[in-house]
C-alpha cells in the first residue's frame, strides 16, 4: 500500500524555480531518504510535503488523500504529519514529559508519554528539563514528541547533523528501529551517503531540483544510473569499458558485468575502492601503480595511486588491509563484478 505519492511536483520560491517535476512514492510503513547536496531542493521538498509551502504544480498525496495540487493546499495541521526539525527544537522551559505530550488530549498524556518514553530509551527521564540531556537524548525527545500524534507521515530535517560521528550512527540505528516499531512511514533529507544507505529503505537522488534515481540502497550503490550518482553514494573509481558477450574488456583485463548490456557498447565502469586489490609484485591482471596516499580508518586504509596505464584515471582509490609507502609503487587488480554506466 503507498503511503506517500509525490507526482510531477514543481515549487518554486519567487519567479526562481526549485523544484522540477519531482516523482516519489513511498510504500506505507517504509523509511525513504532524500539525498543531495545543499542547494538541491531537500529543504524545499521537506517544506511542501509538511504543508508549510505550496506547490506551483503537481500532486501530493497520502494515504489515498491530496494534500497540495497546485491549486487548493490542506493547512500543515491537518495533515497527520510529524516534524522533527534539525536541532530538535524543544521548549527549554518545559520538561521532557510535557515536551513530548504538547498538543495531546490532558486525558491521553501520562499514557502516551510513558509509552514513548520506554520507546526512546528514556524511561524515568520525563521530570528532566532539556539542558539535562544529551544531545542525543535531546533529539530521541524531539522524535517522541514528534510520533505522540501518531502521525500518518515523519519528516526528518537532517536530525543527527550537529551530532558527533559516533553518536550520529548509534542514533540513526536507534532512530529506524523506533520507526519501524512504530510502523510509521518516514521521510529522512540528508547530504550524507552513510546515513542515506544505512537508514532507508529506498533513496532519492536529488539534483538540481530533479530526482536523478530512486530505488533500493543497493541499487543505487551497485547499480547508480550516472557517474553523479556514483560519485554521491561514496567514492567510486570510473574506468574505461568495453561489453564483449557478458564481460567488460577494462584495462584491469576482462571483467564479468552485473547485468546484460548490448554488444560493443562502451562507457565507464564503476569500481568501488573495494573492488581494488593491491600487491607488492606484478601478477596476471594487474596495473602498476605510484602510492599517492594511504590514511589509516581503523577497519581500513585507504589508498590513493596514479596509474601508469593509459586510460584509467589519474587517481585510483583504493581499500587495502595494510599501509603502503607514499611514494612507493603497488600493483592494483580488480575484482568483478562491475557496472556498465551510460555512455557520456
Amino acid at each position: 500500500m503507498t503511503g506517500l505519492s509525490v507526482t510531477d511536483l514543481h515549487a518554486a520560491h519567487g519567479r526562481s524555480p526549485v523544484l522540477h517535476g519531482i516523482d516519489l512514492t513511498v510504500p506505507d510503513g517504509a523509511l525513504a531518504c532524500v539525498l543531495g547536496p545543499s542547494g538541491c531542493g531537500k529543504s524545499t521538498l521537506l517544506r511542501v510535503l509538511a504543508g508549510f509551502h505550496p506547490a506551483a504544480a503537481g500532486q501530493v498525496e497520502l494515504h489515498g488523500r491530496v494534500l497540495d495540487d497546485g491549486r487548493s493546499r490542506l493547512a500543515a495541521e491537518h495533515r497527520g504529519i510529524g516534524l522533527v526539525p534539525q536541532d530538535g527544537a524543544l521548549f527549554p522551559h518545559l520538561s521532557v514529559a510535557a515536551n513530548i505530550g504538547f498538543g495531546l488530549p490532558r486525558s491521553q498524556r501520562r499514557a502516551r508519554v510513558g509509552e514513548l518514553l520506554d520507546l526512546v530509551g528514556l524511561p524515568g527521564l520525563g521530570d528532566r528539563r532539556p539542558h539535562q540531556l544529551s544531545g542525543g537524548q535531546q533529539q530521541r525527545v524531539a522524535l517522541a514528541r514528534a510520533l505522540a500524534p501518531r502521525p500518518r507521515l515523519l519528516l526528518l530535517d537532517e536530525p543527527f547533523a550537529a551530532l558527533d560521528a559516533a553518536l550520529r550512527a548509534e542514533l540513526r540505528r536507534e532512530v529506524a528501529a523506533t520507526l519501524r516499531q512504530s510502523g510509521t512511514t518516514a521521510v529522512l533529507v540528508t547530504h550524507d551517503q552513510d546515513e542515506a544507505l544505512s537508514f532507508a529503505d529506498t533513496i532519492a537522488v536529488l539534483r538540481h531540483g530533479r530526482i536523478a534515481q530512486s530505488g533500493t540502497p543497493d541499487e543505487l550503490y551497485h547499480r547508480p544510473a550516472d557517474p553523479a550518482v556514483a560519485t554521491v553514494l561514496g567514492e567510486a573509481n570510473l574506468i574505461p569499458a568495453k561489453v564483449a558477450g557478458a564481460e567488460a574488456l577494462t584495462p584491469f583485463g576482462p571483467l564479468p558485468l552485473l547485468e546484460s548490456a548490448p554488444a560493443l557498447r562502451t562507457g565507464p565502469a564503476l569500481l568501488r575502492p573495494g573492488q581494488l586489490r593491491l600487491t607488492a609484485e606484478p601478477v596476471a591482471g594487474t596495473v602498476p601503480a605510484k602510492v599517492l596516499g594511504s590514511d589509516f580508518r581503523g577497519h581500513d586504509h585507504r589508498v590513493e595511486l596514479r596509474p601508469e596505464a593509459a586510460g584509467l584515471p589519474d587517481v585510483l582509490i583504493a581499500s587495502s588491509d595494510r599501509p603502503w609507502p607514499v611514494g612507493g609503487e603497488a600493483h592494483v587488480s580488480a575484482l568483478g563484478p562491475i557496472h556498465l554506466l551510460p555512455e557520456a
